[in-house]
């Protein structure tokens, strides 16, 4: 199977940090934020590619670190070169997926998470359930779940409703952006858009795909924390102080 990387994004709240360096690849302890993940997921031996996809004006920051990579990383580039001329993260997995040609399925992932648990149960879960899959955690600030993605499951973890940034939440299961794709599904974006899927969210995808097939929810077991600002990446150095590669 195959892991498509998210990593188009400009981090503008991150300036003057990120105005010429992707959020991505700043070090959080000993690596690189995308060298935690990847050299995670690696354990599972299940994956055979990483596909990072880079905006181009940080495409030569991502060949360069993939070159003094051991793992089988490719990077593309989506063309775009401002935050007003990005693709979004939807069209960011279609290209993806189309510039590889990507008929697998696949894990695909935010590139600037920093996790305390392993992405590997998540993986084996959406293997053993042979359906797409999403992660969920309780979410119980309700500013916080306006902003976000919220489902609903059933008794067996299947999703029974799924609503991005809802202003009224029908649950407190909130969506981190994590997913695990059918190949067959991975394959419906083009339609999804044609059915006015929205393209910014990385979740719209998933929500959209959920009307139309039967997918199931692994509840996280630990936590994420995401680089939004300077201030997030100050506490998680001080975390991640001392921690060895």
């Amino acid at each position: 199977m195959k892991t498509v990387i998210l990593a188009a994004g400009y981090a503008t709240r991150l300036y003057p940090l990120t105005e010429n360096f992707p959020k991505p690849l700043l070090k959080v302890g000993q690596k690189a934020i995308l060298d935690w993940l990847i050299d995670d997921i690696h354990t599972s031996g299940l994956v055979d590619e990483y596909v990072v996809v880079s905006n181009h004006k940080f495409a030569g920051h991502f060949l360069e670190w993939a070159e003094g990579s051991d793992k089988p990383i490719t990077v593309v580039d989506d063309g775009t070169s401002t935050n007003e001329t990005r693709l979004g993260a939807v069209k960011d997995i279609q290209f993806a997926a189309e510039a590889q040609g990507l008929r697998n399925d696949a894990l695909v992932i935010a590139g600037d998470n920093v996790l305390d648990f392993s992405l590997v149960p998540f993986i084996r879960f959406g293997i053993e359930n042979n359906c797409s899959c999403i992660m969920c955690y309780e979410e119980n600030d309700l500013a916080k779940q306006q902003r976000t993605a919220i489902i609903s499951v059933d008794g067996e973890n299947r999703i029974t409703a799924y609503e991005e940034k809802p202003k009224a939440p029908k649950s407190n299961l909130a969506v981190p952006p994590f997913y695990f794709y059918k190949a067959q599904d991975l394959q419906r974006i083009p339609e999804a858009l044609a059915a006015g899927c929205g393209y910014d969210a990385p979740g719209s995808f998933a929500a959209w795909l959920s009307t139309q097939t039967p997918m199931k929810a692994w509840p996280m077991p630990g936590s994420r924390y995401d680089i939004g600002n300077l201030e997030s990446y100050e506490k998680i150095q001080i975390s991640y102080r001392g921690v060895k590669a």
